[in-house]
């Protein structure tokens, strides 16, 4: 029996908004002061078993913007010793958007949905952060720009943890301390996370309808 994954098409599985897991890592807690230096995003798919999984991987290292505030304990929470090194390889605030965001309109296209809606663990943060850089840059964002999915309540709600790498693991999935904290790592994790929240309950929605 096919799950509701399949069953729908995801441009209205979600009201014509398509999910997409970002993470970011940043020099501090305010987004409009403090650095943001990397953003990660994963697109979602549903497989020919009806069952959701990560699709596509985008990721860069952005310079801080002009006049940002580099809080050293955050640089070091982040394993990031100097955000100016040219073995970052990052890029320019807008530049770097300018490329995320194609990528996720090119998505949102092919799934025929209106508009991406972001899934965090604790999103409000990562979307002040996109939002503060998207005014600055002034690179239009594709999110809602007030609506997220939160994985830290639908860890609570699922497995009954709220902290990612607990909720990572209660899920069934594996945890590398060693790799936590950088953008790619945290938000692979957190669409694993999210995934096998809706795969659990898609299985229980077709169970129950038995």
């Amino acid at each position: 029996m096919l799950t509701v994954g399949a069953k729908l098409p995801i441009a209205k599985r979600f009201r014509g908004y398509l999910p997409v897991v970002v993470d970011v890592e940043t020099a501090g807690f305010n987004p409009e002061r403090d650095a943001l230096l990397e953003i990660a995003t994963v697109t979602l798919q549903v497989n020919n078993q009806g069952l959701w999984q990560p699709h596509e991987t985008h990721f860069c290292h952005l310079i801080p913007f002009e006049g940002a505030n580099l809080d050293k304990q955050a640089l070091d929470f982040i394993k990031v010793t100097d955000p100016y090194h040219p073995f970052r390889f990052a890029v320019p605030e807008a530049e770097g958007l300018e490329t995320l965001f194609k990528s996720i309109r090119s998505a949102v296209k092919t799934h025929g949905c209106s508009r991406a809606i972001l899934v965090g663990h604790n999103p409000s943060f990562d979307l002040s952060f996109l939002k503060a850089a998207s005014h600055r840059t002034k690179v239009k964002m594709p999110f809602h720009r007030f609506s997220t999915f939160d994985t830290a309540t639908l860890g609570g709600l699922a497995y009954g943890q709220t902290v990612l790498a607990k909720a990572v693991q209660a899920a069934g999935f594996k945890w590398d301390n060693r790799e936590a904290h950088s953008a790619i790592y945290d938000a692979e994790r957190t669409a694993d996370l999210f995934c096998a929240v809706l795969n659990l309950w898609n299985q229980w929605h077709d169970k129950s309808r038995l």
